[in-house]
């Protein structure tokens, strides 16, 4: 008799770039609310990242199968849901928001020829309360955002397993590791105004709603040591906003600058043919910075989407040149 374990990890957090300039940002400049730094690459410990509040709320759908004689003869789920609470600074003191968690949602588990499928929510009301907009009286709601992700995770009966991001608010930011510990995915948006306009209690999975999530690739880490350059240099970047289908570069055209993407997806298109499609944490444009400032592709949104524009002059050459190469390499 053999058990088999497999689990999928999702950590969701609210990064600086991914609030607007709105009624939210109030309680951030005022101090009674903050962002979050981003989860690590590695997830080791996720009890001590919750401990320390580093998170607003993460799902650990941890499952198992027990197969005897070649055959699956029982399973079941042995993961959990954890929420943060907000600790905020009211300048005389610190308080505590307690959250809402609701109930882990965790669908019987489906048996197949030779494979068992486990599904599981997590989430709730994270944390303190902010104002946010809405499209009726009073048209001003103060309440804690309703978040969650809804996870899938298949598991073989030779010990073979795969996940599935079944759906998930579009707000916080969302990532994904597998069961080693990697960051293998992450959400393409975090859309701040869809959840603040739209969602209600009504409109999520503990009412039988669910809400796809584009999911995208994770960055390498080349360009996560980029993004830190561009976004920590002495120059800011401006942050531009690209409505889905408008055009960031044209391939031939004269550029020199250097694009980091914060939030959606963009297209890369050479000689009118798509080659690649890149949400958060990608950086690209770092051929014109190598080829005499002309555009190698074509960039254009596919969502709506904000990015990063630095100069790259700013950036070390060298490392561009490692970008370029590996791209070259990645692409075949």
């Amino acid at each position: 008799m053999t058990i088999y374990r497999s689990s999928i990890t999702s950590v969701s957090w609210i990064p600086s770039e991914a609030i607007p300039m709105s009624l939210i940002k109030i309680p951030i400049m005022l101090g009674i609310a903050h962002y979050d730094p981003p989860p690590p690459d590695e997830l080791t410990d996720l009890e001590h990242l919750h401990a320390t509040g580093r998170f607003r709320f993460a799902n650990r759908l941890s499952a198992w199968i027990e197969v005897s004689d070649g055959e699956i003869v029982d399973a079941g789920y042995d993961g959990e849901g954890l929420i943060c609470r907000t600790v905020a600074d009211l300048g005389v003191g610190s308080f505590a928001f307690p959250p809402v968690k609701y109930p882990d949602l965790q669908r019987d588990p489906e048996f197949g020829d030779g494979w068992v499928r486990f599904v599981q929510t997590t989430g709730g009301r994270t944390g303190a309360p902010m104002p946010r907009k809405i499209n009726r009286p009073p048209f001003v709601r103060v309440t804690a955002p309703t978040v969650w992700t809804t996870l899938a995770l298949t598991i073989h009966r030779d010990g073979r397993s795969e996940y599935e991001v079944v759906g998930a608010s579009p707000f916080p930011r969302h990532w994904f590791y597998d069961d080693s510990g990697r960051l293998v995915k992450k959400s393409g948006i975090a859309d701040y105004r869809s959840w603040a306009e739209s969602i209600e209690d009504r409109l999520t999975p503990w009412a039988e709603r669910e809400q796809e999530l584009l999911v995208t690739d994770v960055e390498t880490q080349l360009e996560r040591s980029l993004s830190a350059s561009i976004m920590q240099a002495d120059t800011k970047p401006r942050v531009r906003r690209l409505p889905a289908g408008s055009v960031l570069t044209r391939q031939g055209e004269e550029g020199s600058e250097l694009y980091l993407i914060l939030d959606g997806m963009v297209a890369v298109e050479v000689n009118g043919e798509t080659v690649a499609e890149v949400g958060p944490g990608a950086v690209l444009g770092e051929m014109a910075g190598l080829e005499g400032g002309r555009r190698t592709a074509t960039i254009s949104a596919v969502t709506d989407a904000r990015v990063a524009v630095a100069d790259a002059h700013q950036i070390d050459l060298d490392a561009l040149r490692q970008l370029a190469r590996a791209r070259q390499e990645s692409d075949g």
